[in-house]
């Protein structure tokens, strides 16, 4: 399976955990001119900014690794144009990393990592 089909699987199915953990999806694949953000979801009064990383193996690293400093300033700078386009300035946020396991015999794996990194 090549990358992107196995990252459109692993963002479909991020949604769905999410959603199954009380989670509610508002948007998925956000573009701004400063970049995207992969699910942007809330649950009560934080708001989260989801990245999502699938890998079919730990291989090459764990999933998260590869959200290094470069993409996540862009993923900060595009939720902080999303805040300012909703006018969502009255909540918490968060920036998460959602790792997923798919190897090619099993089923998938989930972690989820809260405030995986800050705004500063």
């Amino acid at each position: 399976m090549n990358n992107k089909i196995l990252g459109n699987k692993g963002e479909q199915a991020a949604a769905q955990y999410l959603e199954n953990h009380g989670y509610f999806i508002r948007e998925r694949n956000y573009r701004a001119r400063t970049g995207e953000i992969d699910i942007i979801a809330s649950k009560g009064d934080t708001i989260s900014f989801v990245e999502v990383k699938t890998r079919g193996s730990v291989k090459y690293g764990a999933p998260a690794e590869a959200v290094n400093y470069f993409k996540q300033q862009k993923i900060i700078r595009t939720a902080q144009m999303y805040i300012r386009y909703k006018g969502l300035n009255d909540y918490f946020y968060r920036f998460d990393v959602l790792e997923i396991l798919a190897p090619k015999s099993g089923s998938m794996s989930f972690r989820l990592i809260e405030n995986a990194f800050e705004a500063v």
